[in-house]
């Protein structure tokens, strides 16, 4: 397992079990049950680099994105309440600049393998059907993994790995479904839930409640603000 605050680097059945917190990835790698399809160039329509997002996503995406021009890659090293950092996520982990928390896919269409992420110090997979335990995030949108698949995979994740947490991508809209399909845990397996939530406004933010907002969608990569928690 790795040490608290780092993510786990290797892929099945190498997975480990991260025990506290960084990051989440991308609104991008996307399962084989994903509704849109990949154009000939191996990118999403609109958006390079990235797989397809589930339909809702799509129009949430292109009308968030208009206006929006890339931040300043300094945006990560500000300094903020209780020390908050960024995390990077892509389908293309190789896009992201050096030096950063990267996110990326364990599993589905745009899974990453272990090697393109050697050199990066703290990488956090996601898993984007709901089956994977080892992984750090799960994926919850149209596409993906459903409200009460994710009640599944933080049950049995919270129980195979004691000291892990489990940490839940979703969007604003399906937020309080996943809340209410874990409504029922124990206390104790509620408090070792993360929640990171895709709120692309380009400006960087947390919202109320949750641990880490994905702030901006680009066309390479996309970038969260996190709380240490996360």
């Amino acid at each position: 397992s790795p040490a608290a605050g780092a993510a786990r680097t290797s892929r099945p059945a190498a997975h480990a079990a991260s025990s506290a917190g960084t990051t989440r990835a991308t609104t991008a790698a996307k399962s084989a049950s994903t509704p849109a399809a990949k154009s000939g160039t191996g990118h999403a329509a609109g958006r390079p680099g990235h797989s397809v997002p589930g339909t809702a996503r799509v129009a949430a995406h292109s009308a968030t994105r208009t206006g929006h021009a890339a931040p300043a890659l300094r945006v990560s090293h500000h300094a903020r309440p209780g020390r908050w950092y960024s995390i990077y996520d892509s389908v293309t982990p190789g896009a992201i600049p050096a030096h950063h928390a990267v996110a990326t896919y364990a599993t589905g269409n745009y899974a990453v393998s272990r090697h393109q992420v050697a050199s990066r110090r703290t990488v956090l997979w996601i898993d984007t059907t709901g089956y994977d335990y080892a992984a750090s995030i799960l994926d919850v949108e149209p596409g993906d993994a459903t409200p009460a698949l994710a009640a599944q995979w933080a049950w049995h994740r919270l129980h195979r790995y004691p000291h892990s947490l489990a940490r839940i991508y979703t969007m604003m809209s399906e937020w309080p479904a996943v809340k209410a399909a874990v409504a029922g845990f124990p206390a104790p397996l509620r408090a070792r839930i993360r929640w990171w939530i895709a709120d692309p406004t380009g400006q960087p933010h947390i919202v109320p409640g949750a641990d880490a907002t994905q702030w901006y969608w680009g066309n390479s990569y996309d970038i969260t603000l996190a709380k240490p928690r996360f």
